[in-house]
């Protein structure tokens, strides 16, 4: 592979460390800098595989900050951007909408303005590859499935923040002939998720015998990807996507969430030695959240018919890998649940 300089935003997160890791061990060539603010989702104890290779490097900067990013890539000349850093949580954007626009919206206009200082009149072969959602589309009925043409209809914070950002990205290439490509994907599981999203926090409710409070009744629908394959979309796009493009990334996974906490309840039932049923006691319905999307699914066609993706797993399969990583790895989730998991920064890297 040909070297280069490539930034990943938010690579301490959820799928970014997957990420990070992906490219860290694949392309030795490439020079991979990990720039995360180290928020609450962030935590360098999930590449701590990878934080001594050669070709790796952790950042601590805050994409916000318009002159730190201005710097960083005046110095470094990155030759691509692949960029996750954002809130992502809608219950945290229902409380607190502002801090998602500025991290979501300012923190990308950012990057876009550093990129485009930085890569100037010499654009070939730089990218700016920016990864978005599918909540920016708003919400399906019983049938059909978001598509690379679908209208937004954001109805979150959250979502209107993640669809303004990919706005402007287009807008930037439209404009400015800045090298951008977007991809939006499905909800995402796997190991290292913070738990406050379902799959991770109803694993450690379930362990721990406590309540699993379920939105309305559950009907809602969510399309599921395995955090690994979307990595590996990734990999994909940024290498073979065309410029300028939306890719589509789902898992063909579609649940209900009370059916999927049943599933987990009878799984973790099976893999605590419980009898059958007891887990699905803790069950509790609790009043449905404000704008609450009924149903998310996509259709995945363009890329895999372009660029020959496809999901590994089915969604049974990858609950289970799932469900073990947490039940394998109680110190990790404890070292999160306890904000222990914050103080690696500090142990591991001001001291080096």
């Amino acid at each position: 592979m040909m070297k280069k300089t490539l930034l990943i935003t938010g690579g301490a997160g959820f799928i970014g460390s997957h990420v990070v890791r992906l490219f860290v061990n694949k392309y030795p060539d490439y020079h991979i800098v990990n720039l995360d603010k180290l928020t609450y989702a962030g935590n360098l104890a999930n590449l701590k595989d990878v934080e001594d290779k050669p070709n790796y490097e952790f950042v601590k900067a805050d994409i916000v900050d318009s002159e730190a990013m201005l710097n960083l890539f005046q110095q470094r000349q990155f030759d691509a951007v692949i960029h996750l850093a954002a809130e992502s949580h809608v219950d945290r954007s229902i409380s607190n909408p502002t801090e998602f626009v500025f991290a979501n919206v300012i923190g990308t206009v950012n990057l876009l303005n550093a990129a485009r200082a930085a890569w100037k009149d010499h654009s070939e072969g730089k990218l700016f590859y920016h990864i978005s959602t599918d909540e920016v589309y708003g919400s399906l009925g019983e049938e059909g499935l978001f598509t690379e043409t679908t209208g937004y209809d954001p109805h979150s914070p959250y979502s209107a923040s993640k669809a303004s950002s990919d706005h402007f990205v287009r807008a930037y290439h439209d404009t400015f002939g800045l090298p951008a490509l977007v991809s939006n994907c499905s909800n995402n599981y796997g190991s290292f998720q913070f738990p406050e999203k379902l799959i991770p926090l109803f694993i450690n409710n379930i362990r721990n015998n406590k309540a699993l409070p379920v939105y309305g009744k559950g009907e809602n629908i969510r399309d599921w990807l395995w955090v690994e394959d979307h990595a590996r979309a990734i990999d994909v796009i940024f290498h073979q996507g065309k410029v300028g493009e939306t890719y589509n990334i789902g898992g063909h996974n579609e649940w209900t969430n009370i059916d999927l906490i049943k599933l987990m309840c009878a799984i973790m039932d099976r893999k605590l030695g419980r009898e059958a049923g007891t887990s699905e006691k803790l069950i509790s319905y609790v009043k449905d959240r404000a704008g609450h999307d009924l149903r998310y699914a996509i259709d995945s066609t363009k890329l895999q018919k372009e660029l020959g993706w496809v999901p590994s797993l089915q969604f049974e399969e990858g609950l289970e890998k799932t469900i073990d990583w947490y039940l394998e790895n109680e110190a990790w989730l404890h070292g999160v649940t306890s904000g222990d998991y914050q103080k690696y920064y500090e142990e591991q890297y001001q001291k080096r």
